[in-house]
C-alpha cells in the first residue's frame, strides 16, 4: 500500500497540521514548530526515515526548488519601499550585527563552535538560510550541526513572537497615547503607509523597464518560471567563479541580487511565484527536504541540543536588543518599535502582519485608531520582515557556510 504517493499525502497531512494549529492560535505557535514536532515524533514512531525522499520532494526541492525561491525573494522586495523606512533598514542591520558579534563572542565559550556557526544563520532568518546551513554542515560531515540549523529554525520563533508582542504593545500604546493627546493627526501618507506594500508593486508595474513586458497573452506560467530558472542558472555558474582577495560568493547570494536586479530592469515578474501559481508548491518542497534533516535526530541528540540551542537564543536576542536600543537613541526612534523590527528575524513574514496587526485590533477601539496605529506599525515591519529574513540571513549564511573549514 505504501508507495510515493501516499508518501506525498503523509508530507502533506503534517505540513497541513502545522498550519492549522498556526492559524487557530493567529501564530503563536508557528506551523514549522507543529509540523517539525509532527515529523519528529513519527520518524521516532511510525514513519519510515526515507518518507521525504520516497515522496519524490527531495530533487525538485534541494536543486532547483531553493535557487527559484530565492530568485522569486528578489522579485518581492521593492526599492522604493525599503528607501522609505531607510531607518528601518539601520535598525535591522545593526540589531543583527549586534545577535552575530555577541554570539560569535560569547557562545563559544559555553557551546561548540560548530553549532554556533550552524545556528547563527537561521537565528538571523528564515528557511533558506536554515537549509544553506544544514547543507554545509552535512557536506562537512557534522550532523549534529546539520540538525541543530534545522531545530534551530523550528523553534525560534517561540522566543520572538512574545518578546515582538510585548514591544510592539509598549509601542501601540504610546502611539495611542500621542493620538488622543493631539500631537498626532493621520495625514494622507499616513493612510498611503498602511498599503505601502501595493502601491509600491503597482508604481514599480506601472514604471518603465528596461526591458519591455512579454505581452500578456504569451507570459503564461511556464515563460514566468523559465525566467526565473535562467536567473537562478546564472546565480549558479557565478557561485563556481573565485574574485581575486573575495573567493567565491554563494551562489544562493547571487540568486537573491540578480533577482532583484533583474526585477528592476524589468526581465522578471514583480512576485514571480505567485504569478505563476507556484509559491506554494515551491515552499512545500523546500519545507520537507529541510524537515528531512530530522530524521537524523535521534532522543539523545535531541536532549544534546537544548541547552545550546536556548543559550544561544539568549545570547543573540540580548545581542540585538543591546544594539537596538544604541541605534534607536541615535535615530530617534522607539525602542520598542526599533527592538520589534529587528525581532522580525525570528520569524519574518507572515508572520510579522499577524503580529502586528493583531496587536492593532487588540489596542485600537474605534476604526480610526486601528487605521493610525496600523500606519505607524505595519510597514515598518513588514520592511523589517523583508530585510531581516529575505536579504540580510541569505548573506549570512552565505558567508557562515564557508566557516566549517
Amino acid at each position: 500500500m505504501y508507495n510515493f504517493a501516499l508518501a506525498f499525502v503523509i508530507c502533506a497531512a503534517a505540513f497541513i497540521i502545522g498550519e492549522v494549529v498556526s492559524t487557530l492560535t493567529k501564530a503563536w505557535i508557528p506551523s514549522v514548530f507543529v509540523t517539525a514536532v509532527v515529523m519528529l515524533v513519527g520518524y521516532w514512531t511510525v514513519l519510515p526515515t526515507t518518507l521525504v525522499s520516497d515522496s519524490m520532494l527531495i530533487p525538485f526541492g534541494s536543486t532547483i526548488g531553493i535557487y527559484l525561491l530565492i530568485t522569486h525573494m528578489g522579485t518581492v522586495i521593492s526599492l522604493r519601499q525599503l528607501k522609505e523606512q531607510w531607518k528601518t533598514i539601520v535598525v535591522c542591520l545593526v540589531g543583527l550585527a549586534g545577535m552575530c558579534g555577541l554570539s560569535l563572542l560569547v557562545a563559544p565559550l559555553i557551546m561548540e563552535r560548530e553549532l554556533v556557526i550552524a545556528g547563527l544563520p537561521p537565528l538571523t532568518g528564515g528557511i533558506v538560510a536554515a537549509t544553506l546551513m544544514r547543507d554545509a554542515a552535512a557536506a562537512a560531515g557534522l550532523q549534529k550541526a546539520a540538525v541543530f540549523a534545522i531545530t534551530m529554525y523550528c523553534i525560534q520563533g517561540f522566543a520572538g513572537y512574545p518578546i515582538t508582542a510585548v514591544c510592539l504593545q509598549a509601542e501601540g500604546k504610546r502611539l495611542l497615547k500621542e493620538y488622543h493627546g493631539g500631537d498626532a493627526l493621520m495625514t494622507d501618507s499616513d493612510r498611503a503607509a498602511v498599503k505601502s506594500a501595493e502601491a509600491a508593486t503597482a508604481a514599480s508595474a506601472a514604471k518603465k523597464k528596461l526591458i519591455p513586458p512579454i505581452p500578456q497573452r504569451f507570459d503564461s506560467a511556464v515563460v514566468v518560471l523559465i525566467k526565473l530558472a535562467i536567473v537562478g542558472w546564472l546565480a549558479t555558474q557565478l557561485g563556481g567563479i573565485a574574485f581575486p582577495g573575495i573567493g567565491k560568493i554563494s551562489g544562493a547570494i547571487w540568486a537573491l541580487v540578480l533577482g532583484i536586479l533583474f526585477t528592476t530592469i524589468g526581465f522578471l515578474d514583480a512576485n514571480s511565484l505567485n504569478k505563476a501559481n507556484s509559491y506554494g508548491i515551491m515552499m512545500f518542497a523546500l519545507m520537507m527536504y529541510v524537515f528531512d534533516g530530522l530524521k537524523d535526530c535521534t532522543p539523545d541528540m535531541l536532549k544534546a541540543i537544548i541547552f545550546p540551542m536556548v543559550a544561544l537564543i539568549v545570547v543573540g536576542v540580548a545581542g540585538m536588543a543591546i544594539m537596538s536600543f544604541i541605534v534607536a537613541k541615535i535615530l530617534r526612534m522607539s525602542f520598542p518599535m526599533a527592538f520589534a523590527n529587528g525581532l522580525t528575524a525570528l520569524y519574518g513574514f507572515p508572520c510579522d502582519a499577524i503580529i502586528t496587526e493583531s496587536t492593532c485590533t487588540a489596542l485600537a477601539q474605534t476604526p480610526e485608531e486601528k487605521e493610525y496605529l496600523m500606519s505607524k506599525m505595519f510597514p515598518s515591519m513588514i520592511v523589517g520582515g523583508f530585510v531581516t529574513v529575505t536579504i540580510t540571513s541569505v548573506f549570512v549564511a552565505g558567508v557562515f557556510a564557508t566557516m566549517f573549514s
